[in-house]
């Protein structure tokens, strides 16, 4: 029962408080020339920018299928680097036959859940958002909320759909003022909270019993090899 903890506040060590700026990356999900899911991402990023995070936005092109080629492809590098790098992400996806766009699951098949001992999304923070040609809709949404879980990141409570976005945009692209406005505000103050909330303690919060037990088996193994040879 040694590896088995009881939470407390005083648990986790801080080793002070992180003074550089979040640090986000924003995914969207179409290829378009006008792409709306671009549009919103590119809104948030000035938001969060205003906010005064540090950001940058992948951008899809040229980026194979999941598989398709070797995991040395410069643009799956570049996305893993900057999966690496962030402290949270914005997902936006367009809504299409009912579902997150492909583009968007692309992207995020290409993050693997563990680079050696390193896991590269997990204790992060996450915003999802989503665009729609017609009615407003929460498919997308909560398709992305699945995948928060499974890439073991903190998604955050509030999120944005915006519903027949053609109507929200002006023509140099960017959005008009209305509660669909307000509540991308929302989110992307509520996502830089949570970031600075628990960015620094991440470890100690995705610190799973099963996790260290198992490790605790490791080196055992390791061990007792050791004493063998």
């Amino acid at each position: 029962m040694a590896l088995f903890e009881e939470p407390a506040m005083d648990r986790h060590e801080t080793v002070g408080a992180s003074a550089h700026p979040p640090r986000v990356l924003l995914l969207y999900g179409s290829l378009r020339v006008r792409s709306y899911s671009k549009l919103l991402a590119l809104e948030a990023q000035r938001l969060l920018q205003a906010m005064g995070a540090e950001t940058r936005v992948f951008d899809p092109a040229d980026l194979p299928l999941p598989d398709a080629t070797p995991d040395t492809h410069p643009k799956v590098q570049e996305l893993r680097a900057l999966a690496q790098w962030c402290e949270a992400m914005v997902w936006v996806s367009p809504e299409r036959h009912g579902a997150m766009s492909g583009i968007v699951k692309a992207q995020i098949d290409w993050i693997p859940l563990s680079q050696g001992a390193v896991r590269p999304t997990q204790g992060k923070t996450l915003a999802v958002m989503q665009v729609s040609g017609g009615s407003q809709s929460f498919n997308a949404v909560n398709q992305l909320r699945i995948l928060g879980r499974w890439m073991r990141m903190l998604t955050i409570p509030n999120q944005s759909s915006v519903p027949k976005a053609f109507q929200e945009f002006d023509e140099a692209g960017r959005m008009k003022p209305s509660p669909f406005y307000d509540r991308v505000v929302d989110v992307m103050e509520e996502l830089l909270k949570f970031t600075l909330l628990t960015r620094d303690v991440a470890p100690y919060l995705v610190d799973r019993y099963s996790e260290r037990k198992e490790s605790a088996a490791e080196l055992s193994k390791r061990m007792n090899l050791r004493a063998i040879q």
